[in-house]
């Protein structure tokens, strides 16, 4: 009886040549910035009241305390309500802004932050250079950009 060859690990292909693999790492490998993944964190920052939102995102933001763990780094968490689509186009949605958070946020937003990032129904379809000027935008807005000359 032959056995089978162990499988390889799955890899799923994207545009570029890249792969989907590849991408996570290079989003976890940024020093200073933790995914926020527990409810409780959520409700705090949606608790704070202050938002902000433009047509391809909603973002909230919440200063934590000087006695909070982490004072130095920013926690960023990614939300999608069922309006936005099937779960198939929701985590579509989840990955682009994920995409956009890490091309925008390590050069742009203060530390000591909580960012809750929402998509939004026009999110799939928006280009993504105007998600980006999106999420900047609502940085400025919420005061959480290191300096005014950003952008």
């Amino acid at each position: 009886m032959q056995t089978a060859a162990p499988r390889a690990a799955s890899v799923c292909p994207l545009k570029g040549g890249r792969s989907f693999r590849v991408r996570m790492s290079q989003s976890h490998s940024q020093p200073g910035l933790i995914r926020l993944k527990k409810r409780r964190e959520f409700l705090a920052v949606a608790g704070t009241n202050r938002k902000w939102a433009t047509p391809g995102m909603v973002v909230q933001v919440r200063k934590r305390q000087a006695g909070e763990a982490g004072d130095d780094t920013i926690r960023v968490g990614f939300t999608t309500s069922r309006k936005v689509g099937n779960a198939v186009t929701r985590n579509r949605v989840r990955r682009r802004l994920r995409a956009c958070v890490d091309a925008v946020l390590p050069d742009h937003a203060k530390p000591g932050l909580d960012i809750v990032v929402i998509g939004r129904a026009a999110t799939p379809a928006r280009p993504f250079d105007a998600l980006k000027d999106d999420f900047l935008k609502s940085l400025k807005k919420l005061n959480a950009c290191r300096s005014a000359n950003h952008g």
